[in-house]
């Protein structure tokens, strides 16, 4: 008996690699509009407002802010979930386990940092350091996803958990020094609701509602103090109870609840409305500049080295272990796979630079670095997944 359409349907969207087909459809769909007479409209559309605005509630936004910081809350939501349920019993539940993507993250920050600084001494784009510094966790784990069931699945969690930190750290550095103003009021609010969070957990409370709706306030707060808003998803997941009286958890609920929508639409709506580069001319020629190389290097040399140099060191001196099943080859796959900085690194560069030409430059040198993380990446995880390295 023949599979009919239906059929065809439901089993792409339970295959493990439906999710990054989507994404990745949407990049190309993505850099096709931009390059053609449609990227104006396009963008028009990302940059119309909405939302609501009074006088003591501002949430009217750019239709792209509500992509890149409200939806993608809710991915950082979910991520966060699958960590905290793998800290409870799981890939990083043991000291060594958690501490290793914690130290690979430190490792695969400074070097591409270091390394771009290198190549920009005492040029004017010397500022942008920041730039190759973070991983698309969206990104990385479509590619990843891809091979989900032909590798190990500690390493989805080792990769989200290095991201995850990865992403933290860049928070971090755009608080420190490129956030133009931190509204001080607004953190000490987001730390109140943090306090709520943890008497809720103290009191055994387990309704969703409880900890989701003041999860949106502390979105909102954290959005108007000036570090980026998508840390209150991690925030929020952290304090989702991981245990229950009935037969499934809270935490488990949840992550059932946001698994269809965040795979299948919150994340291929992030390719489609951050991959509109319209290429110039003038993109090529920063490729081989100071800038262009600083960042290529750092996404794809410093941050597989830097990873696995460190992920070495903690191995060796026995205060680190390997997630399990998986190998040195596997950590390397992983290593590259972080190079692909994109979103992030774009918006550092936003920040870092004030002149056009000098931003574009930064653009297309993030998507090339990217892309070619993104093959390498995958070709061997593939290779690894079909021989046996050890």
């Amino acid at each position: 008996m023949q599979p009919t359409k239906l059929d065809i349907f439901k089993r792409f969207f339970t295959s493990g690699s439906a999710s990054g087909i989507l994404i990745f459809s949407a990049v190309i769909l993505s850099l096709i509009i931009a390059n053609t007479s449609f990227s104006v409209p396009f963008q028009a559309f990302l940059d119309t407002q909405a939302g609501y605005q009074s006088e003591f509630l501002h949430l009217r936004y750019p239709i792209q802010l509500w992509i890149n910081d409200g939806l993608m809350a809710i991915f950082f939501l979910l991520v966060g979930l699958e960590i905290k349920r793998e800290m409870r019993g799981g890939e990083l539940s043991t000291p060594k386990k958690a501490l290793m993507p914690i130290l690979c993250a430190a490792g695969g920050a400074i070097t591409p940092a270091i390394i771009y600084a290198v190549f920009n001494k005492n040029q004017p784009t010397a500022g942008g350091w920041g730039i190759p510094m973070a991983t698309d966790i969206a990104f990385a784990l479509a590619i990843i996803g891809l091979l989900s069931k032909k590798l190990p699945a500690s390493l989805k969690i080792f990769l989200a958990a290095l991201a995850i930190v990865d992403d933290l750290m860049a928070i971090l550095v755009i608080a420190v020094f490129y956030a133009a103003e931190l509204h001080v009021a607004y953190l000490f609010y987001s730390a109140g609701i943090v306090l709520l969070f943890f008497v809720l957990n103290k009191l055994k409370v387990e309704k969703l509602a409880c900890y989701l709706i003041p999860g949106a306030v502390l979105w909102y707060f954290v959005h108007h103090s000036g570090i980026h808003a998508t840390i209150a998803g991690v925030l929020t997941a952290l304090f989702i109870p991981a245990s229950s009286n009935g037969k499934q958890s809270p935490l488990e609920k949840l992550e059932h609840l946001l698994l269809t929508p965040v795979n299948y639409l919150i994340v291929p709506l992030f390719a489609l409305a951050n991959t509109n580069i319209t290429f110039q001319s003038e993109m090529i020629g920063g490729l081989l500049s100071p800038l262009g190389l600083g960042i290529i290097a750092g996404l794809v040399i410093g941050k597989p080295v830097g990873i696995l140099l460190v992920s070495w060191i903690g191995v060796k001196t026995g205060i680190c272990q390997l997630p399990e099943k998986a190998n040195w080859w596997h950590i390397t796959g992983v290593g590259i796979l972080a190079g692909i900085g994109f979103t992030m690194s774009i918006f550092m560069a936003l920040l870092s630079f004030e002149d056009p030409l000098l931003i574009s430059a930064a653009k297309i040198s993030v998507l090339c670095a990217s892309f070619v993380a993104a093959v390498a990446g995958y070709q061997l995880l593939r290779s690894t997944a079909k021989s046996s390295f050890s």
